[in-house]
């Protein structure tokens, strides 16, 4: 049976980072749903214009577009060795028709794990962040400088640019969507047995041990 892993914790909370780390080991499949949401904004789409409004609010997609983005994601052949869903459930709703996605597919979640980071250096992460606007290399004002300031290191570009979804206000936005509409998920979570907690302000490779103990222990 594929094996299903939800990836929990605020935006900026390295959810993408780990999940990447799990794909390479394991030959998971990830699902992120920001990922995928920012391709459909790129596409033009009717959908995509809809969710670029959103977005750019900093609040929360409509459950119906989540579950729709899910389901046929899950119908494709590459997530039989297991999937992880990084940034979905939000909601107890949400997690509620997972549940039901899930069984209606003959799949079963397996592990919950939620990374643990303080909000304010949440905002440190977040906000800081950029990328070169022609290759699309990460950097970030503190973390991540490029060598030469103004100089894209892989291409050598000079230009460069932030997701609007960044910006402090929006990241304060994000942060306050999840402790008033997120958090609520982990009693859900913990009372069917499947939650663990990590410490996500460790380093990354600290990070991953941790998530690695979890489906090791399982």
């Amino acid at each position: 049976m594929s094996r299903t892993l939800i990836l929990l914790g605020p935006p900026g909370a390295g959810k993408g980072t780990q999940a990447q780390r799990l794909v390479d080991r394991h030959g998971f499949v990830q699902l992120s749903t920001g990922d995928m949401l920012r391709a459909a904004v790129a596409s033009g789409s009717d959908l995509g214009k809809q969710a670029k409004e959103i977005m750019e609010s900093g609040e929360l997609m409509p459950d119906d577009i989540m579950i729709r983005i899910i389901s046929d994601r899950l119908d494709r052949p590459d997530t039989a060795k297991g999937a992880i869903l990084d940034g979905f459930p939000r909601t107890v709703p949400q997690a509620e028709a997972l549940d039901r996605l899930l069984a209606g597919k003959g799949r079963r979640l397996d592990w919950v794990v939620v990374m643990d980071v303080d909000d304010a250096v949440l905002v440190r992460r977040l906000s800081g962040r950029y990328s070169c606007a022609r290759c699309g290399a990460g950097y970030h004002d503190e973390f991540v400088k490029p060598k030469t300031a103004g100089v894209c290191d892989v291409c050598g570009a000079n230009e460069f640019r932030r997701r609007p979804d960044d910006r402090p206000d929006v990241v304060a936005n994000r942060l306050k969507a999840y402790h008033e509409q997120t958090a609520p998920i982990l009693p859900y979570y913990r009372a069917r047995g499947v939650l663990k907690s990590v410490d996500g302000m460790a380093g990354v490779d600290a990070v991953a041990k941790q998530i690695e103990d979890v489906i090791s222990g399982s």
